[in-house]
């Protein structure tokens, strides 16, 4: 494989896992980091032990916190800050593009004020001359690390900037497909986080297995109405950044999203749980967005909406689940495009 010139955005556990996937990939990353503190512990011991403790980051790999030196003459940009910062980041770095650039999302949020997924954010900021795309799926930044086999979906607006994605971060451990659904594939990343969320708050009350198992395909039904309604393909929803990311987030142990969940079903309260956190969880930001968009669209989504109730509320868990129980019955499908 040809040697590319990538820049990444942010060094938490996913960015610096990104970051090792591509260095082990072949290509020199310059990787930058917000933090000063931790600028100087990657810059002398080689290794992110605040986020991603445990890994040393190949040689080919260079911190620095100059936003400046981390984006200029990259052919592909990586995006991987918090979703709230990204406008005031990427209005920082984008005088700095080349033409041609490639800047793609890694991140899974939506903006709290516009409703604005990522790459609409990139769109009303970025130069005309850039390219944008986003990846997503269910991926661990410390199984990335651990380079267990995973999957994961490569999607831009031209299906050429979707195979450079592609082909940049496929290798023997990871495979990546390809689709040129990027609102669906951000709107999937971003909405599993409150399921995920949700699931945790009922597997926190003990509440089985049942529960969790209606919890996540009722889930996946809400991030498709909402999903379609905004215009994305229902397609998208059943793949790796639909289906597959909520079952890992909604299940797997090493999810911040879950965690924050079973704490709240576990009687801990929302800021007593974000006190403890390094960082925290998308999904605690998104579930305002969600509920947000539901409203707006006029999509019901009882889920998301509990949810919401119980960390902005304070409503009771178990009340929540109780109103949850009553909500009128009706087709599986009703109100998700194409499957009525």
């Amino acid at each position: 494989m040809n040697q590319i010139s990538v820049g990444v955005i942010g060094a938490g556990s996913w960015g610096t896992a990104i970051s090792i996937l591509l260095a082990e990939n072949g290509h020199e990353i310059d990787l930058w980091v917000y933090e000063a503190d931790l600028l100087k512990i990657l810059n002398e011991k080689s290794e992110n032990e605040i986020f991603l403790p445990g890994f040393k980051l190949p040689n080919t790999i260079q911190p620095t916190n100059s936003l400046e030196e981390a984006v200029c003459d990259k052919d592909i940009v990586f995006l991987v800050s918090p979703t709230h910062s990204i406008r005031n980041v990427v209005e920082k770095f984008a005088i700095f593009l080349k033409p041609g650039c490639l800047v793609v999302n890694a991140s899974k949020g939506i903006e709290i004020d516009t409703l604005l997924t990522v790459d609409q954010i990139l769109e009303s900021i970025l130069p005309s001359h850039c390219l944008r795309g986003c990846i997503s799926g269910p991926t661990f930044a410390k199984e990335i690390a651990q380079k267990v086999p995973s999957a994961i979906v490569a999607a831009a607006h031209d299906l050429k900037s979707a195979e450079r994605i592609q082909n940049l971060l496929s290798n023997n451990r990871l495979k990546a497909f390809t689709s040129q659904d990027v609102l669906g594939v951000e709107i999937g990343g971003a909405l599993k986080n409150v399921i995920a969320i949700g699931t945790g708050i009922a597997d926190g009350l003990e509440l089985g297995f049942n529960a969790r198992a209606a919890l996540i395909t009722r889930g996946l039904v809400e991030i498709t109405r909402i999903g379609c309604a905004l215009g994305a393909k229902q397609e998208t929803f059943s793949g790796l950044s639909g289906m597959g990311d909520l079952v890992l987030t909604c299940t797997g142990d090493l999810s911040r999203n879950r965690n924050v969940g079973l704490q709240i079903g576990q009687g801990k309260t929302l800021t007593e749980i974000t006190q403890n956190m390094k960082t925290v969880a998308e999904g605690v930001h998104t579930v305002k967005s969600a509920y947000r968009l539901k409203e707006k669209l006029q999509v019901q989504a009882s889920i998301i909406e509990e949810t919401y109730h119980v960390l902005y509320d304070d409503k009771p868990p178990l009340e929540a689940l109780n109103d949850l129980m009553k909500v009128d019955i009706s087709h599986e499908f009703e109100g998700v495009a194409g499957l009525k």
